[in-house]
């Protein structure tokens, strides 16, 4: 079994990814001055409003959803302690309830922590550029998944490892 890479304990440590810096000095990037591979039209204002809109929405959802787990989970840690009585079984189901919880919000933190990294970008001009290789990740995958950092190269060659 593979283990995930998690980002957010280097977050946590400081050590978080910087966005790339701005192409342009304006302080909301113009959508010609986004990123587009060759052959592809370039980003009209209602797709990049659409875009922008879109990770706006799951941002707030992504914090409900953060804040249902830290609730459910606050409620599974003051349920364990009142153990008295129960067998091995329902310590075992309470513990893997509690993990699984653990498991939900870690997840929903990492796409929130995604998606507003993705809101930055997107103002600072460089959405859609490949963090890796600095090419145009494209505007059908970039609309596809606008939490996209890599292009589909570079994200076949991480895969691989």
């Amino acid at each position: 079994m593979v283990a995930k890479k998690s980002t957010t304990g280097a977050r946590a440590a400081g050590h978080a990814a910087p966005v790339p810096p701005a192409r342009t000095a304006a302080a909301t990037a113009a959508p010609d001055d986004l990123a587009v591979r060759p052959g592809e039209e370039p980003w009209t204002a209602q797709e990049v409003e659409a875009a922008r809109a879109e990770l706006s929405s799951e941002s707030e959802r992504l914090r409900v959803e953060i804040h249902a787990a830290e609730e459910a989970l606050n409620g599974l840690m003051r349920d364990s302690a009142d153990g008295a009585g129960d067998d091995q079984a329902d310590t075992g189901t309470k513990n893997i309830t509690r993990e699984h919880e653990m498991a939900l919000a870690e997840n929903a933190r990492e796409m929130l922590y995604q998606t507003e990294r993705a809101l930055d970008r997107l103002e600072a001009g460089t959405y859609g550029v490949c963090e890796n290789c600095g090419k145009p990740i494209g505007k059908a995958r970039m609309q596809a998944f606008p939490r996209a950092t890599l292009c589909v190269e570079c994200k076949q060659r991480q895969e691989r490892r």
